[in-house]
Order: C-alpha cells, then sequence, then structure tokens
C-alpha cells in the first residue's frame, strides 16, 4: 500500500489534481456513450442514421480540429475544460428533459451530439496540452498511462454499464445523470491550482512570438505536423487504422440488439467486461516498453487490435464477443498510452494545441466518414462492417509493421528536429 501511494505522489501534486478532475467527466462520457445509442436505436432501426449519429460526434474534429488547436495555445487551459463541460452540461440537462416531454428526435439528438463533440474537441486538445506541463519527461508514460486507466476505468467499467442501467430504469435519467456529473468535474477544474493555469504560456520577453497572428499560429503548427517525417507518417497510419475501426464499428448498436440479442440493460455491462482488460493494457504498457522497446510494442498491439476487430465479425455468440473485446481493449490501451507518450516527447509544449488540433483533424476527422460508410455496409448485413473494414485495417496494419518496428530510432532523429524547429 505504501509503494503503491509513493508511485502515485511521485508525479507530484499538479498532475494528481488534473487528473482527479478528469475523473468525474469520463464517468459521464461512459454513460453517455451507452445511453445515447441506446436512445438513437429506440427512435430509429435505419443503420445509415445511426452510424450518422457516430460520425456526427467525431464531425468536430473535421470540421474545429485545427482552429480550436490554435486557440488552445493562446488560451487559459484549466477555463477552457471547465467551461467545455459547463456547455456539456446544459445540452445533457436538454436532451434529459426533451425525452420527458415527449419531443425528442433523431435529429435533435444529432444537433447534441454536434454540440457535445466540439467540446470533446477543447477538453481533448487542452488536456493533452498540459500534459507535459506537469510532468517531468522521465514520468510522460507513467502519466499517460494513468490518464488511460482512469479513462478506461471510469468511462468503461463504471460509466458504461451505469448507464445501461439507468436507461432501463427510465429514459431521461442517465442524461439527467450525465448532466450533473459534469457540473461536478466543471467545478473541481476551477479548483486546479494556479500553476496550471499559467504554464503554458509563453516565456516573457518572447515579443515576436506574441505578435504572431492566430492564422499564422495554425500555420506554424501544420508545418511542424507535416515537415516531421516520423510525427507524419505516424498521423497516417493512425488516421487509416481509425477510419478502419470507426467503419467496423459504427453500427454495434445494433449487431449486439439483433444479431447477438443483446438486452438493453446488459448493452453497458459487455462494454465494463472488456474494459477491465483496458485497464490492465494502461497499467503495463510502461513495463512493456522498457522490456521490448516502444516500437516493438506499438506495432504489436496496433495489428493485434484490429485483428480482434476483424473477427468479432464471425462470433458466433456473445462469449466469443467478449473475449475479442477484452483482447481488442487490452492492447488498444497499451497502443494509446505509447502513442501519446511519443507525441508528448516529440512535439514542444508551445505548439501541442497547434499540433494536436491538426493531427486529431486528420485521425478522428476520418472517422465520421467512416462510421457513415460502416453504415452503408450494416444495410447489407450487420455483420459486414466487420468483414470488410476490419479486413482492410489488418492488411493496413501488416504493411505498415517496418516502420512502427523502427519507430524507436526514427524517434532519436525527430526529436532533434523537433528540437532545431522549436528553437527557429
Amino acid at each position: 500500500m505504501l509503494a503503491a501511494k509513493t508511485r502515485f505522489v511521485e508525479l507530484g501534486a499538479p498532475f494528481n489534481r488534473l487528473w482527479g478532475a478528469t475523473l468525474t467527466s469520463h464517468v459521464a462520457d461512459g454513460v453517455l456513450a451507452t445511453a445515447a445509442p441506446l436512445l438513437a436505436a429506440g427512435l430509429t432501426q435505419d443503420p445509415v442514421l445511426i452510424s450518422g449519429l457516430a460520425a456526427t460526434v467525431m464531425l468536430p474534429w473535421l470540421l474545429f480540429g485545427i482552429p480550436i488547436g490554435g486557440l488552445i495555445d493562446r488560451l487559459d487551459r484549466r477555463l477552457t475544460l471547465a467551461i467545455a463541460g459547463s456547455i456539456r452540461l446544459v445540452t445533457a440537462a436538454a436532451l434529459s428533459w426533451s425525452v420527458v416531454d415527449g419531443s425528442m428526435t433523431i435529429w435533435w439528438l444529432y444537433v447534441a451530439a454536434m454540440i457535445i463533440g466540439t467540446t470533446e474537441v477543447f477538453s481533448d486538445t487542452a488536456t493533452q496540452s498540459l500534459m507535459p506541463q506537469v510532468l517531468a519527461k522521465d514520468h510522460i508514460e507513467r502519466g499517460n498511462s494513468r490518464m488511460s486507466v482512469a479513462n478506461t476505468v471510469l468511462q468503461s467499467f463504471v460509466g458504461a454499464p451505469l448507464g445501461g442501467a439507468l436507461y432501463a430504469v427510465a429514459i431521461w435519467l442517465p442524461f439527467a445523470f450525465n448532466s450533473a456529473a459534469y457540473l461536478v468535474s466543471a467545478a473541481l477544474l476551477l479548483l486546479v491550482p494556479a500553476t496550471i493555469r499559467n504554464a503554458y504560456r509563453r516565456p516573457a520577453g518572447d515579443a515576436t512570438k506574441e505578435r504572431s497572428g492566430f492564422v499564422a499560429d495554425i500555420k506554424v503548427g501544420l508545418k511542424f505536423l507535416v515537415g516531421h517525417k516520423t510525427i507524419w507518417r505516424l498521423v497516417l497510419i493512425t488516421t487509416t487504422i481509425g477510419f478502419a475501426f470507426a467503419a467496423s464499428t459504427s453500427t454495434m448498436v445494433l449487431f449486439l440488439l439483433k444479431v447477438q440479442h443483446v438486452p438493453e440493460a446488459l448493452f453497458g455491462v459487455l462494454f465494463a467486461v472488456q474494459g477491465i482488460t483496458g485497464v490492465f493494457g494502461g497499467l503495463q504498457a510502461p513495463y512493456w516498453s522498457a522490456k521490448f522497446g516502444r516500437s516493438g510494442v506499438l506495432a504489436a498491439s496496433i495489428l493485434g487490435s484490429i485483428l480482434c476487430t476483424f473477427l468479432t465479425g464471425f462470433s458466433a455468440e456473445i462469449f466469443s464477443f467478449l473475449v475479442l473485446g477484452m483482447i481488442n481493449n487490452y492492447l488498444i490501451s497499451i497502443w494509446n498510452v505509447l502513442l501519446m507518450s511519443t507525441y508528448h516527447e516529440l512535439i514542444p509544449n508551445e505548439l501541442f494545441g497547434r499540433v494536436h488540433g491538426a493531427r486529431r483533424t486528420l485521425v478522428w476527422g476520418m472517422m465520421p466518414i467512416g462510421s457513415l460508410v460502416g453504415g452503408w455496409i450494416a444495410t447489407f448485413d450487420l455483420r459486414a462492417p466487420f468483414w470488410v473494414l476490419g479486413g482492410f485495417g489488418v492488411v493496413f496494419a501488416v504493411f505498415s509493421m517496418r516502420f512502427l518496428s523502427r519507430l524507436d530510432s526514427a524517434s532519436e532523429v525527430a526529436a532533434g528536429e523537433a528540437e532545431t524547429e522549436a528553437k527557429s
């Protein structure tokens, strides 16, 4: 117990408070991620419309990721997180009321998804931009591991089953809970110490950077992203795999309800069970990285993850679905921790918001397109998206193995380039 406590404190009070402020938000995200698809399935049985909802949540990354990234490098990141959470709570409250008064439609759900998706762009970019400022370089992997575990435990293991259970009691209830949780999260963020609030600000006397315009700032971030081969190739790989994953899983709710015949009340429980292994993956990512090297672990984890997605289409009963999902969550947690650690090491913090926003625009911006493609394919067979797009992802991952397996040496070169670019 003492050893565990020591490891926790080791990362420092600023990080611990930022981490703690995200916990409630992750629970709320998990509740919403379960309740919203169930509500959509209750409003329509059209696979295209349901996949369109998943697309709408991700669409803000395509539309606003780059400009929001530029804003994050100029704004108080702590306050940005609190405001984004406040907008979410109002939206969730409106959803709850719409269900109660009978005015809920699939189109209003689309509007809410767009608003929540936009706030997610602000929240994700601000949080990731703060990480290098509150952690020592040699603690980056451990900090990302803790964030990943918090996300998995609370969103998948707590929020997901809670969302399903609340939905079974009353359709409006998960959205009301969601609103209250975002309120608590926003309040906690306002308690984050001033050292974090001000950490992102440019050094005093850096008049040139202070005078640079908003558009010029964005151009600098884009130039950095495209100009460094290692980062750019990583982005292209994750964009393609993300497209395949989104296309494969966009109609997951219909697959579970109609093919696997899962009761609505147990919908979130399935993801909670699968999320258990995601916790271990996030915790063990630094260990596997140290033992086998980050590059090799990254290559193995992404190939194994998309292979599990492909095989899900062949699952004949719920047990095989669960096993594949558990393996998938374990591997994707490892991938996420090590990938973000790589980015945190290679991207200067004063550019992080812009570069992160630009790369997310590509990676997550392609997911809405993938979701719509998956929805169209699902009109032929609800298993088909896993087979077609999952199979495509497997082939692409195989061709990406050579680059990923040499990432450690390539990262050293890119780090030198990044340092030179930042100084210039």
